[in-house]
């Protein structure tokens, strides 16, 4: 895996792009579809179960037990070390995303971004505390992500419940949390949830809401491929070299009073080059093998013959 830092229009660090070629693989974190059925599986272990709506107002669904987390614990000292740098935290979480055969990276390019808009998010009326308890989608071991009331929202979905203020792994991160050296929480967003699913981080998260303080996230997600960004910039690179001669024949004409174009097509182009750079794709899902047939029989294995979503999973209706 190869990997670069991107940069905004202001030359502030954004992110780090990560272009993985892996021949195809199938990664170990994986979205199945079958129909309106999704199922998350990490090493063949369902992960979360999902339904949408016919009318895709939302999804509902089923979080098992089975995520573990792609990253090892992090000690004290090194979120000491890397306090306050989100470009040091990232290229630490690459490291450990290309080497996790259980992890959700695929062929392709990625884009690790440190410019979130969950923060934007936030009403200047409402703590920090109240504004990221209510980004998390609640319900274990079933619930439901509401589109309709939350279009856009950009929620998190945890893989597993976040622990209370009181467990014993929050306190610790409450501390970092007050001291500022609390690590960033990873994120992944999946398009075919709509929101993102919390990859690691999960006490961490839960501190920062108990210190009501803004946790750093650092979001995972699809970026352009490699040919579509390749004819992107080609395209950009020629709109500013025509606007350039465009320039120059009006100064050929008017005399030295006309601007060059510089100042105008140059702006113009770096916003597109980073546009190209970090604009999303949508998450690839995989066709389930066996179909809706099999999904219900591993959503009655996973809840144990409960009736989720009542309609969903039982025999498909007879044709009348």
């Amino acid at each position: 895996m190869r990997h670069s830092d991107v940069t905004g229009d202001d030359g502030t660090w954004a992110g780090l792009c990560l272009d993985v070629r892996d021949g195809g693989r199938r990664p170990g974190l994986c979205v199945f579809r079958a129909g309106q059925r999704l199922l998350l599986s990490q090493l063949s272990r369902p992960v979360l179960l999902a339904v949408v709506d016919e009318d895709l107002q939302g999804v509902d669904f089923w979080r098992t037990d089975g995520y573990r987390s792609l990253v090892p614990p992090l000690r004290a000292d090194t979120a000491r070390a890397l306090a306050g740098s989100p470009q040091r935290w990232a290229h630490r979480f690459a490291r450990h995303l290309a080497g996790a055969a259980e992890g959700p990276l695929h062929e392709g390019r990625w884009l690790l971004s440190y410019d979130s808009p969950l923060a934007r998010w936030r009403h200047p009326g409402d703590s920090h505390a109240r504004h990221w308890r209510s980004m998390l989608v609640e319900g274990h071991p079933d619930g439901y992500v509401d589109w309709f009331l939350h279009a856009h929202a950009w929620e998190i979905l945890p893989l597993r419940p976040v622990p209370d203020a009181d467990d014993g792994r929050v306190k610790a991160y409450r501390k970092q949390a007050r001291d500022g050296t609390l690590p960033p929480v990873l994120l992944w967003w999946v398009s075919g949830l709509d929101c993102h699913l919390v990859l690691d981080g999960h006490a961490r998260l839960a501190a920062a809401i108990a210190e009501s303080v803004e946790p750093a996230v650092l979001e995972l997600r699809r970026a352009l491929p490699r040919d579509e960004l390749a004819a992107g910039v080609e395209e950009a690179v020629d709109t500013y070299e025509r606007e350039l001669a465009r320039f120059a024949g009006l100064r050929s004409v008017h005399g030295s009073a006309v601007p060059n174009g510089a100042a105008v097509a140059g702006p113009e182009l770096a916003r597109r080059l980073h546009h190209l750079h970090t604009a999303q794709r949508p998450t690839w899902a995989w066709p389930l093998p066996g179909g809706e047939e099999r999904w219900r029989r591993i959503a009655r294995e996973t809840t144990g013959g409960t009736a989720w979503p009542a309609a969903s999973y039982g025999a498909p209706p007879a044709a009348s």
